[in-house]
């Protein structure tokens, strides 16, 4: 195994292999550099895949188009599913796990071998899954739940996927050993890589749920083992399915943060308080896949309300702090650039015009405003009874993975692409648009999926029609869908051409600084800097936002409890 390790393992060693970034002065390992653009590269490729399907899925659901036949519905959802939840995601992770071990703590890449090897086995893996799924070969969806059988290479795809991802994580790991052993960067972790760690952790529990669910599985499929048992197989499968999100979660907040720092210089009010949320994470955000089995049989009672109250609160409450304190520095951040009228002074001021800061607004906002609520509420073991196979759960994790984690990724590549691929944006008016574009079709998605879903549509249906229960409202909810969806594919197809063509024919930087996206600016009567950091009313913007966040929950909360009162009437 090459490790490319000499005497030291700083960046900053003579000899080593390594470069100095114009824009941040930053050393930036040259092997993690390419790795990192190989995943980006393939993430963003899995992404359109993902996009293309779901714009043919909408028009399917809108009931005025219908436009797949019922097989190629079922197809083209397991081939958006795998590609949108599982493969754009995980390859994008990797390139962030690469990013923040290296660059961020001045360190070699642990070993160009391990990355080729894990690389060509998440990629190998993924095409061998597509491929399998558009031959019809695997019409089972995501979940592929037994006693439902895909293709032998099916599995052994989504196996090469989970072990090749498991490999990276392991050459992330061993970079932070080695930087660590030789003293690259002085103190405790920055907390952007400490939140890359935390995401790299949690990755370990679902990606193992993964390997194993799918190899005996795979071996049914050859005909070498008897079937496993369904109820084990949809216990261990949604440790894999919900689990992958949460390391979604932890990724997507050490974006906030390392965004908010770039465009506002936003730092973390205690950093001690958002390194105690992000170990919560790890202790208990993989509890919240309990929902997806809150109408199984198979599980105890015990066992359903444990998890989906008491322990995984102690999630929702590592959220809630992020949530707080992202937007409290960033209100601190602006008040001491002088940005201080009133209670809401500060937000004119922000750099709304930096597609990268807006696309981490959006995805705070619609994560937590729209997934959050939704998760927690839904997440209860009652309320779950009654939208458990609706639209509501699509319409949840759209909001929460797609307008919340893939609006990340996507701000934070308005960063990337420059300052590793060294090439200026191509149409930066178009490129500024384009998180307004997609925030908001993802949310007539999120909120056309919710409100049909609470009429009673379900999920995973080819056609309403046939029931003949559904009246004028749930077909207009389903073309709020549609219409949503479109919007939201035409941002991403833009995201892409945008990407693709700065990486083909955006300026070269050489040795300049990238053009910045714009950044907050001190007004003339900006105080000294650091002295609104402990002032309590410096974040009376950020207390009344989350005042409306509270109310928002507290109504939507009991609103449920009303439904659920409504189906359960005592005479």
């Amino acid at each position: 195994m090459s490790t490319s390790h000499t005497s030291s393992c700083s960046l900053d060693a003579p000899g080593a292999e390594a470069r100095t970034c114009a824009t941040t002065g930053l050393r930036v390992c040259l092997t993690a550099q390419q790795f990192i653009k190989l995943n980006a590269v393939a993430a963003i490729v899995f992404l359109l895949l993902g996009g293309i399907a779901a714009i043919l899925l909408a028009l399917t659901r809108w009931q005025a188009v219908h436009l797949l036949p019922v097989d190629w519905f079922y197809r083209i959802l397991t081939f958006h599913g795998l590609n949108m939840l599982i493969f754009w995601i995980l390859f994008f992770e990797v390139a962030v796990l690469y990013f923040t071990a290296t660059t961020l703590l001045k360190s070699r890449l642990f070993s160009k071998g391990v990355a080729w090897v894990s690389f060509l086995m998440m990629l190998t893996g993924a095409v061998m899954t597509n491929i399998v799924i558009l031959q019809g070969k695997a019409d089972v969806m995501m979940t592929s739940y037994l006693p439902l059988l895909a293709h032998p290479l099916f599995y052994l795809g989504i196996i090469l996927v989970a072990v090749g991802t498991l490999i990276a994580v392991f050459n992330f790991f061993a970079t932070l050993y080695i930087a660590k052993r030789d003293k690259t960067y002085e103190g405790s972790l920055p907390l952007v890589t400490y939140g890359a760690m935390a995401a790299a952790v949690i990755a370990v529990i679902p990606l193992l749920h993964g390997a194993i669910v799918m190899v005996p599985t795979f071996t049914y499929s050859l005909g070498l083992t008897p079937e496993p048992d369904p109820m084990w197989y949809r216990m261990i499968w949604w440790g894999l399915g919900h689990m992958s999100q949460q390391v979604n979660v932890a990724a997507m907040v050490a974006i906030w943060y390392l965004i908010a720092y770039l465009a506002v210089g936003a730092k973390p009010l205690n950093e001690t308080v958002c390194r105690g949320a992000f170990v919560l994470y790890i202790l208990f955000i993989n509890l919240a896949a309990a929902h997806h089995l809150l109408v199984d049989p198979g599980v105890s009672p015990a066992w359903k309300i444990w998890n989906t109250s008491y322990a995984m609160y102690l999630a929702v409450l590592a959220s809630m702090i992020h949530a707080f304190t992202v937007p409290a520095s960033v209100e601190v951040a602006m008040r001491e650039k002088g940005h201080s009228r009133g209670i809401f002074g500060w937000i004119a001021g922000l750099p709304w015009r930096n597609p990268a800061f807006s696309a981490a607004v959006l995805s705070l906002l619609i994560f937590g405003f729209v997934g959050g609520i939704t998760g927690v509420t839904l997440g209860t073991q009652q309320i779950n009874i009654i939208a458990h196979n609706t639209l509501r759960i699509p319409g949840h994790f759209h909001a929460t993975v797609v307008g919340g984690t893939t609006l990340a990724f996507m701000g934070l590549t308005y960063y990337v692409i420059p300052l590793i691929f060294r090439r200026d944006f191509i149409w930066r008016g178009l490129a500024r648009a384009q998180p307004w574009l997609f925030g908001g079709g993802i949310l007539l998605v999120s909120f056309g999926m919710s409100f049909a879903g609470s009429l009673g549509v379900a999920r995973r249906v080819h056609d309403i029609e046939y029931a003949g229960v559904y009246g004028p409202a749930a077909h207009f909810f389903l073309g709020l869908l549609g219409i949503g969806a479109i919007i939201a594919v035409f941002a991403l197809l833009l995201f892409v051409v945008l990407c693709v063509g700065t990486v083909l024919f955006g300026a070269k930087l050489g040795e300049r600084p990238m053009t910045d996206w714009g950044a907050a600016e001190k007004t003339f009567d900006a105080p000294p800097a650091g002295s609104l950091a402990h002032a309590h009313w410096a974040m009376k913007g950020t207390m009344a936002l989350t005042s409306v966040f509270l109310l928002s929950f507290v109504v939507y909360y009991f609103a449920n409890w009303k439904a659920l009162a409504d189906v359960w009437p005592v005479q």
